[in-house]
């Protein structure tokens, strides 16, 4: 097998480079040699929130709309994998924030709240594959007891009496004790010489169930409360004679195993009453009651996950108060980018080989999301904004008459935007069963809308009033393709687009710099001072929607923006400000309408057109990300479209 530089790629020769990356990360020493490592670099001995504090920062945070209200983090630790979910993230990591400065929060459960497929699993999966990785770094390195059941922190072999001092002089911050095996084997084995104890460096592993702890609910009647905190060791109990001693017991529950990490409840509030009062002691006391023994101390992330409906359930019972009170609940919603929904299923269909014989044409995606995205949100309060707008809006674009503010608005007069609607499980699903359909080659936006469509009457969860309001995202959806294929054919059709457009911008800033400052202008042929060309100006600005009282207010931004990149040494080109782009170019395409309609719709076309057609194909697969099958089935839509 050859590697890209054309070496040939040796399995035994990486295995063993592997074997030897995992050996350097082993060491074996006394408690004395730890404490000689903790004293240097304090962090090793840092608590469970901490670390994963830690982590999420170490792969570095980006601001984005700073300065404004919407101001949001975005951190990289996530951002591979989650999208369109900021708020909640930071949310998430501002609890292990607080918790890693050892405030009250680290004694909370983290609840995850939202619909299905909104990214919560997602999210705990994240972070414990983050810990493996992270404790395999030297920034992340974590020492243990060995042979401890619990990977104890060292450091609870210090007595109570020495911790002060070691504070003091150290600044080390020492909580917790032994467990029941740890003190055994402290005064049996080592005879009281707590400096002799061993300790080795670990790997957080869920498979090896080290550091990282996962429970699900299952049957209640046949899951016992042992899966949580260990069980009798049968075969030793003879030996020892009582349930009582440390040997006679097995200290391998899933709070066990986890603790210096984190423990992950699958749907925690389906998990029956009694584990969960299993809970209650370890989020407030940090402590683990098991068997016959004393409070174990256990220092772990609980982290958990849950739908909307179950935690209503949960919230209205006056039973369950005493939980609800160490629970901090953030809500997960479904992303309301479409941009962000985009790259949620780009992510998803690269983990399937079907594209590497099926092409999804430009767009597909894009009105997926679209659809999916409406399908969440909630009716606008205002009279002069609709769903498709408000979709629009909260995407970055540019609407008329709306600014960041009225986003803001619109969001806060919300209640549960984003916990109902189309899960992007649905949409994949959908698309993916039209990419396996025999023969296809390419599927285009119509292709995506039909397969959703016809999936409505085998989604159990969508009631007969939703799949009528689902049926209007799909007509939405299907106008705001019409106006996206039109748009690419037509800029496809002009020859010298570019060209074009600088020629046409630089005539409009001419008559816009005379007009504001009341100058004539040099026409370009009779060299005559004539007034600047209102009919042209105008002929522009109304393609976006410009008002003739609105006129001069633009006029003048446009000669603000210049003015600021020319004292910037930046030239002014007809992209540098978004509104005047979108007005040239619907001016052009305007002005090419009539040819593109005539030429498109032409059932026999002449040579002329079929010269046009094929000129305009190849330019569309070749800068459009087009293949040939897609680019004539958008020239035959598009025909039809601009023929009604």
């Amino acid at each position: 097998m050859q590697e890209q530089d054309g070496s040939k790629f040796d399995i035994s020769k990486r295995l063993e480079e592997l074997r030897r990356d995992h050996e350097a990360l082993q060491w074996e020493g006394t408690f004395r040699d730890y404490f000689e490592l903790v004293t240097q670099n304090p962090r090793l001995a840092e608590l469970s929130h901490a670390r994963i504090n830690d982590m999420v920062h170490a792969a570095g945070v980006e601001r984005l709309n700073e300065g404004t209200r919407d101001e949001v983090a975005r951190y990289n630790f996530f951002s591979t994998e989650l999208f369109g979910i900021e708020e909640p993230i930071a949310r998430i990591v501002e609890y292990f924030k607080s918790a890693a400065q050892r405030l009250e929060v680290r004694k909370r459960i983290l609840l995850l709240m939202g619909p299905v497929g909104g990214g919560k699993s997602t999210i705990v999966t994240m972070l414990k594959r983050g810990l493996e990785e992270w404790t395999g770094a030297e920034a992340g390195a974590v020492y243990a007891i060995k042979d401890c059941p619990m990977h104890e922190e060292p450091l609870h072999l210090i007595p109570r009496e020495l911790r002060a001092e070691v504070e003091k002089h150290y600044g080390i911050y020492i909580e917790g004790d032994l467990c029941p095996q740890c003190r055994y084997a402290l005064e049996h084995t080592y005879g009281g010489r707590h400096e002799d104890v061993r300790v080795h460096r670990i790997l957080f592993s869920e498979k090896s169930r080290v550091g990282i702890g996962t429970f699900a609910p299952s049957d209640p009647k046949s899951q016992d409360i042992t899966e949580l905190t260990g069980s009798i060791d049968l075969s030793t109990i003879g030996e020892v004679g009582v349930e009582s001693d440390p040997r006679a017991y097995r200290f391998d529950g899933e709070l066990n195993i986890a603790n210096r990490g984190l423990m992950e409840f699958v749907e925690m509030l389906k998990v029956d009453e009694k584990f969960l009062y299993s809970l209650l002691t370890l989020s407030q006391e940090q402590s683990i009651k098991t068997g016959r023994f004393a409070m174990i101390y256990a220092d772990e992330v609980i982290l958990s996950h849950t739908n909307e409906n179950e935690y209503v359930s949960f919230a209205g019972n006056r039973k369950s108060e005493a939980l609800q009170d160490r629970i901090i609940l953030v809500r997960v919603p479904y992303n309301l980018r479409v941009s962000q929904e985009e790259r949620i299923y780009d992510k998803l269909l690269k983990q399937s080989e079907i594209l590497r014989n099926v092409h999804i044409a430009p767009n597909t995606l894009r009105v997926a999301a679209m659809f999916a995205v409406m399908t969440r949100l909630e009716e606008p309060k205002r009279a002069n904004v609709d769903i498709p707008k408000k979709m629009k809006l909260y995407d970055g674009e540019d609407v008329e008459g709306y600014k960041s503010k009225d986003v803001r608005e619109l969001k806060d007069e919300t209640v549960r935007e984003g916990m109902d609607g189309i899960s992007p499980r649905y949409v994949i699903n959908r698309l993916s069963s039209a990419l396996v359909r025999d023969g296809v080659t390419c599927i285009n936006p119509i292709d995506a809308l039909r397969t959703i469509k016809s999936g409505f009457e085998q989604h159990t969860g969508i009631t007969a009033e939703q799949r009528e309001r689902y049926l209007n995202f799909i007509s939405a959806a299907r106008k705001e393709y019409d106006e996206l294929a039109k748009t690419e054919v037509q800029r496809a059709f002009v020859y010298s687009f570019e060209e074009m457009a600088r020629t046409m911008c630089n005539n409009y800033l001419d008559n816009v710099e005379a007009y504001c400052n009341k100058e004539r202008i040099k026409d370009p042929i009779t060299e005559e001072e004539v007034e600047p060309d209102e009919q042209l100006m105008r002929s522009i600005e109304e393609q976006i929607g410009i008002s003739e009282n609105a006129k001069n207010t633009f006029r003048q931004e446009i000669l603000i923006r210049i003015s600021s990149y020319a004292r910037k040494g930046r030239a002014f080109e007809y992209t540098s400000h978004e509104r005047l782009k979108e007005a040239i170019e619907k001016k052009i395409f305007a002005d090419l309408k009539d040819v593109v309609k005539i030429t498109t719709s032409a059932k026999t076309p002449d040579p002329d057109q079929l010269r046009r057609i094929n000129e305009v194909i190849d330019r569309l697969v070749r800068d459009g990300g087009y293949c040939p099958v897609c680019a004539n089935e958008l020239l035959t839509y598009v025909g039809t479209l601009l023929s009604r």
